[in-house]
């Protein structure tokens, strides 16, 4: 089965109607302190890719029967971590582009103000 994929202006649109979000940052601890996705309807979760790879035990705080947007810099290890988690049943959907792509929408709307 094809992972479900979300794009920033689908992500952005579920905040703006103040859906529960859970999103599962697969970056290192640094960079997801620099930046990462916020709000008041997100449970952001930071939870390094390696983990994931070795099914770490950290991986059981992931919510099951909740879908989960997975993300990274670019899309990559989120694809990667995606399909682990989905294998073993986790409703995973990957933000396409990563936070690359969320940075520049949120920069063009801020611009198109």
């Amino acid at each position: 089965m094809p992972l479900k994929k979300i794009t920033p202006e689908q992500l952005m649109q579920k905040m703006q109607q103040k859906e529960q979000l859970v999103i599962l940052d697969v970056r290192d601890k640094e960079k997801y302190n620099n930046f990462h996705i916020e709000g008041d309807n997100i449970q952001s979760l930071n939870i390094h890719k390696s983990k994931i790879f070795e099914m770490d035990k950290e991986i059981s705080a992931l919510p099951k029967g909740t879908e989960i947007i997975v993300t990274c810099t670019t899309g990559n290890s989120a694809t990667k971590c995606a399909t682990i988690l989905s294998e073993r049943n986790y409703d995973v959907a990957v933000l396409e582009g990563g936070l690359t792509a969320w940075k520049e929408l949120n920069i063009g709307k801020k611009n198109n103000l």
